[in-house]
């Protein structure tokens, strides 16, 4: 029992250790802050998800030998074995990966799988319904658009295919991220608990908008346009002129449309964020950078008159990202400060939106 426990254990720090800080990026900073209780099923959730992510981005292998490994996936994750699908998703998908940190992950579904069964029911369950609702996403982007070989763009049609995208993607993150803090941590979050989850989608929402809007010129050359065709025909713009180098210019009406769905999609994230008590902090840090590094980002996006070049994508540096964190500390107990914060942020953007259309 104590060597099952400890190899267990081992596992355990090894998966939501190392590995996880080597493929969640910018994620792992809110991660590592999280309340204990918390840690473990959100960071399993992610580890999940993101072996799907890497499989269904895995263009060496044709989309429906993906959507396969994928449907397995979620599959194993609600309890189905498919010992098979794991040899294949390390051998065919994980062979493929130019990362290496991402081939130990398609080579660790198994054991994540395994810390999976090991969670209490309750966090068992919420994980298994966020992963299967991110794949929901991930098979969207499969049946939706084109081989990435193809030479082909296809464009989402409408707004309302854009916004349910974006909470299969993330905004079940900001629900799921809830139900844990109630759990975890009850008594925490201020407000009825139907508001504090809607601000949570919300919440996922504003995160996974400026992803989209950031990396429109990267997805544009793979096949994949987010812009929605009926907002693109408004402007006069087809998916294929999006493109063109100097388009960026004509499709910024479309980009300052979506960046202030964007930012009222912040407003309730910051809501949100100012419910949690003060004496939260870890929480409220978790919280609180995402929302400075989207803010940042759009207030990059909207003065970057070459937005649809991915060699020119508005990214934040990251030295810039270790000075917010560092300045975010002693800030984060003050409901005052962080709003002004926050005023000065939404304040840019605006300036930047205002600044683009008068010169439009």
């Amino acid at each position: 029992m104590t060597l099952k426990k400890s190899t267990h254990d081992a596992t355990t720090a090894l998966l939501l250790g190392p590995l996880l800080k080597g493929v969640s990026r910018s994620f792992y900073l809110s991660l590592r802050v999280l309340p204990v209780g918390m840690r473990d099923p959100i960071g399993l959730a992610y580890l999940l998800a993101r072996a799907g992510d890497t499989i269904a981005d895995t263009s060496l292998i044709s989309p429906e030998k993906r959507l396969e490994l994928l449907l397995s996936l979620r599959g194993q994750v609600n309890g189905l074995p498919d010992e098979g699908a794991l040899i294949r998703m390390a051998a065919e998908a994980g062979t493929q990966q130019t990362d290496s940190e991402e081939k130990v992950l398609l080579e660790s579904v198994g054991a994540a799988l395994s810390l999976l069964s090991r969670l209490s029911q309750p966090n068992r369950e919420a994980v298994c319904a966020t992963v299967t609702t991110l794949t929901e996403g991930m098979e969207f982007d499969l049946r939706t658009f084109p081989d990435e070989r193809s030479g082909r763009i296809v464009a989402l049609q409408e707004y309302s295919e854009l916004d349910r995208y974006t909470y299969l993607i993330a905004g079940c993150v900001g629900e799921f991220w809830t139900k844990m803090t109630y759990a975890h941590v009850p008594g925490t979050l201020a407000g009825p608990l139907d508001t504090m989850m809607e601000r949570g989608i919300r919440f996922g929402k504003a995160l996974q908008m400026t992803n989209i809007l950031r990396d429109c010129g990267k997805d544009l050359r793979i096949g994949r346009c987010y812009l929605p065709a009926t907002m693109l025909v408004r402007f006069g713009l087809s998916p294929q002129e999006l493109l063109l180098p100097e388009t960026s210019l004509r499709a910024r009406p479309v980009l300052f449309e979506l960046v202030r769905k964007a930012l009222d999609h912040y407003r309730e994230a910051i809501d949100y964020t100012l419910a949690l008590p003060a004496f939260s902090i870890r929480l409220r840090l978790s919280c609180w950078w995402p929302i400075v590094i989207g803010l940042e980002t759009l207030a990059l996006l909207v003065r970057n008159d070459n937005w649809l070049d991915p060699a020119k994508a508005s990214k934040i540096r990251r030295n810039d990202v270790y000075r917010m964190m560092a300045t975010s500390v002693p800030l984060v107990v003050s409901n005052t400060m962080l709003s002004a914060w926050a005023e000065r942020l939404m304040g840019r953007v605006e300036l930047g939106l205002s600044a683009g259309e008068a010169s439009s």
